[in-house]
């Protein structure tokens, strides 16, 4: 008890901690400001006065100093500036100056198209990296195939590295448009051939860069023939068609003329007509152009809606989730094979809705333009399988019209040719395909029947079809796409209904294993990857024919829907391109 006592006597003696209470004003900066402006409006302990022009600008060297690195320097090193109260700037615009020191007191400034080529290069001298950055965010949102030249040269006259690099980018993926605009013409010599030798440069052809370039020298042929020789060294000769270099270029008097252009042509014709000496003159002219890309868009083609074909064709861009349509085939294709070989969309076969088709087109999503400039397969297809494998286009499977089909075409576009290769072991119609690790597999479909559960997997090497693991379903008219390194399979119609379950092939095992159901039943189904996320495009459910869109979460495990397509497609054909940067402003 008494040692019980001892203490709590001890505690009662000790001295109390003080009370504390820290606290810091999320007000304090904001109202220090506004007071601080409202004394400079009041002109009230002003301690140096700016001249810009014709105007007087009252202001508080702490505050600019505080603000920008040029006032800094001014005020608070050696210079004369620092010791007088009114100080000169010379070669700055009056209001550009009054906004950006108004900014100082505020944190606001408002640009617009009116005061943007005069804020940021006074921006630029107070080294207010803030407004610059603002001012080049302006001009990017900007730019257009009319004044992205004047905005790319305005950045390099101002050293905006940022802005002159995404001016270039922009330039250089919209030049089809920009050699038609006014800006391209006025082009001094040094800026068009930065131009012109960019390998990032947006072309279909050559030609068209040759083309631009005399259109630029005959804009002003007195001043510019001179430099016809330097600028054609960036027109990469060798990559024309033999048909242009003899027929135009070198009938062209300009060149004609001139020996170092001549010299030019002569080293194309041979590139051309020699081509077992091309390893030995490899260079800067025979490198092909190389356009960066940036995502990925959708392409929905043809289709059965409403017991008609249609013939149109939409494209769902991610990035504002929105369906676009685009120009329709020349006929109604439905069953139609869909697939993207070197940035052009291939439609193979379909049916219109009386007959059944063998013609091809392809689709530019450049110029949005389709061509029928395709070689037909060799039978008549609809619910074909179409996949590019090692840069040919295979047509896979189908029905004529009489019989179910096992043929298996593959079409070379550089000599615009189709050519047999081995059969499938079995007939499929409404069949999908996949390419994965070099390999094309041929999943489900029907053998006039019923439908198949069966795959079988094609060797381009031995040119030949094995048989590998069945799905547990049996599925026709399905959808198919590899997404990370394995085959999904969805959807399709079995003996009895349409399916909404979905499993997927693990070819490191050689296993089927299932994923969760989408949500709706679809046959006929479209299925894609875009931007790293799977997507299921239209079909139809049983009763009704669909237009709506799920994109498959593997993180949720679970298909969330997306927008919907304008048009309702069962049987329609889906692909993906990806396209250059700023694509929107090509069409």
């Amino acid at each position: 008890m008494g040692d019980l006592s001892a203490t709590t006597i001890g505690t009662l003696e000790r001295p109390p901690s003080p009370a504390r209470l820290s606290y810091t004003s999320d007000k304090h900066s904001k109202f220090l400001l506004e007071e601080i402006h409202r004394l400079r409006k009041h002109r009230e302990l002003c301690d140096v006065v700016l001249n810009v022009g014709t105007r007087k600008i009252f202001a508080h060297r702490v505050i600019l100093s505080a603000c920008s690195p040029y006032f800094r320097a001014m005020f608070t090193g050696e210079l004369a500036e620092s010791r007088q109260t009114e100080v000169t700037i010379h070669d700055v615009d009056e209001q550009a100056m009054d906004l950006l020191v108004d900014f100082c007191y505020t944190s606001q400034v408002v640009v617009e198209e009116s005061n943007v080529q005069t804020l940021l290069p006074a921006a630029c001298l107070l080294q207010l990296t803030e407004i610059q950055d603002v001012c080049c965010e302006f001009l990017k949102r900007q730019l257009d195939p009319s004044n992205c030249l004047g905005i790319r040269a305005f950045a390099d006259t101002h050293a905006c590295r940022d802005l002159l690099r995404f001016a270039d980018k922009f330039t250089q993926h919209n030049f089809q448009e920009v050699i038609s605009s006014e800006e391209f013409m006025l082009l001094p010599v040094n800026q068009l051939i930065d131009i012109i030798s960019s390998d990032e440069l947006n072309v279909r052809s050559e030609e068209q860069v040759y083309t631009a370039v005399m259109a630029w020298v005959k804009s002003n042929m007195a001043e510019r023939r001179q430099n016809l020789p330097q600028v054609l060294q960036h027109v990469r000769l060798p990559l024309l068609s033999p048909k242009f270099l003899v027929g135009t270029v070198s009938s062209e008097l300009l060149i004609r003329s001139d020996d170092v252009c001549r010299d030019l042509v002569d080293e194309a014709k041979n590139y051309l007509l020699l081509p077992q000496e091309r390893p030995l003159m490899q260079g800067p002219r025979t490198r092909p152009r190389r356009p960066s890309r940036r995502g990925e868009v959708l392409f929905a083609v043809g289709g059965w809606c409403s017991g008609d074909a249609i013939q149109s064709v939409e494209r769902y861009d991610p990035q504002t989730n929105e369906w676009r349509m685009v120009a329709s085939m020349s006929k109604r294709r439905c069953g139609v094979g869909v697939a993207v070989l070197s940035d052009l969309l291939y439609a193979v076969g379909g049916h219109d809705g009386q007959s059944y088709l063998n013609s091809i087109e392809r689709y530019d999503p450049q110029t949005n333009q389709w061509s029928s400039e395709v070689a037909p397969t060799s039978s008549c297809r609809t619910s074909v399988g179409v996949a590019v494998l090692d840069g040919y286009l295979y047509a896979v499977g189908g029905q004529d019209g009489v019989s179910c089909l096992n043929y298996v075409e593959k079409y070379d576009p550089s000599l615009n040719r189709w050519t047999k290769v081995a059969s499938m072991s079995t007939r499929r119609l409404g069949v999908a395909v996949a390419v994965l690790d070099g390999h094309l597999y041929a999943v489900g479909g029907s053998d006039g029947t019923c439908p198949l559960n069966t795959v079988e997997r094609y060797d381009p090497r031995s040119n030949r079809w094995y048989p590998v693991a069945p799905m547990s379903t049996r599925r026709k008219h399905l959808g198919c796409a590899v997404y990370n390194n394995m085959i999904y399979a969805v959807g399709g119609r079995d003996d009895c209904m349409e399916l909404s379950s979905a499993e997927r092939y693990n070819p490191q095992i050689n296993q089927w294993s299932p994923i969760v159901a989408m949500n709706s039943r679809r046959s006929g189904v479209g299925l894609a990857v875009v931007n790293g996320l799977l997507y299921a495009v239209g079909g139809f459910d049983g009763t009704t024919y669909l237009k709506s869109v799920e994109v498959f979460d593997p993180d949720q495990n679970q298909w969330r829907l997306v927008g919907s397509m304008n048009c309702r497609r069962l049987g329609g054909g889906v692909g993906v391109v990806k396209m250059p940067q700023q694509e929107q402003h090509l069409w």
